[in-house]
């Protein structure tokens, strides 16, 4: 069984789940868990192959989703039903997983992705190779790595946040992210497996937020979304690209509260 580590942002209030995207980790939602608190207290998921959770051998939306439900239920859902929010990969599995197991959920966020085939497999095969030709034996202290990646990585925002996979091991460096199997697997992850959900929905309510500027979230994607979760709402956060929630944190955190605190289980228990 695929390991996963978690951690536990607060002690009161609704629970919470976040799953991170491709090259995040968990902890990339600690400063959006500590600013949903009192009203709600998260755990933040470290999935497979990120982090420190478990490498796997392949990447399987349906396989992570149902290895994230069994630790939830297990654990965090032990007590009934939660609300779980996903962002881009951590979206996807996110909609697989309340497709799959609607009765660990009470309410669902997806943030800035959508069940069909994403566009952008060149842009993160290029971060991908970039981070894999990085020569870690030039790398005496976390500055090297940033100036080795500017020329392929420009975008000071964008190296920072994949720099973070970046750890010392001994007297050397290391990727936390199995980057061979992400770099591998890529078209998969751009995938949704929709032929194995079909017929499934999602009854209870959905958030689907897009960022303004991002190519993620398309008018043409409305309907698959609803086919699946029929009772979404979009919401669209202006100045926002991919990353909403680092982009614009106080209207990220703002419809959270709004969304997760609005409803109450008997509600949505139906």
């Amino acid at each position: 069984m695929t390991q996963l580590h978690t951690t536990e942002v607060g002690t009161t209030g609704e629970r919470v789940v976040f799953l991170h995207g491709l090259f995040g980790q968990g902890r990339n939602f600690t400063q959006v868990a500590r600013a949903l608190e009192p009203e709600l207290r998260s755990l933040l998921v470290d999935l497979p192959n990120h982090g420190r959770s478990d490498w796997t051998e392949s990447v399987d939306y349906v396989a992570v989703a149902d290895v994230v439900a069994a630790d939830l239920r297990a654990g965090f859902a032990a007590d009934g039903p939660v609300h779980l929010v996903g962002h881009s990969m951590g979206g996807k599995v996110a909609m697989v997983l309340a497709l799959r197991h609607p009765d660990l959920l009470r309410r669902l966020v997806v943030v800035d992705i959508s069940p069909v085939l994403s566009d952008g497999e060149s842009e993160f095969g290029h971060l991908l190779d970039s981070l894999a030709g990085l020569d870690l034996g030039a790398v005496s202290r976390r500055a090297d790595a940033d100036r080795l990646l500017t020329d392929p990585i420009p975008d000071e925002r964008v190296r920072g946040f994949l720099l973070q996979n970046l750890r010392s091991e001994g007297p050397g460096w290391r990727w936390q992210a199995n980057l061979a199997l992400l770099r591998s697997e890529l078209p998969t992850i751009a995938e949704f497996p929709a032929a194995e959900l079909e017929g499934a929905t999602f009854d209870h309510p959905t958030l689907w937020i897009a960022g303004q500027t991002s190519p993620y979230v398309r008018p043409e994607h409305a309907a698959p979304m609803r086919a699946f979760f029929p009772r979404t709402t979009q919401l669209t956060i202006k100045g926002a690209g991919h990353w909403v929630h680092s982009e614009q944190p106080e209207s990220f955190v703002s419809a959270l509260r709004v969304f997760l605190t609005a409803g109450t289980s008997s509600a949505e228990s139906g």
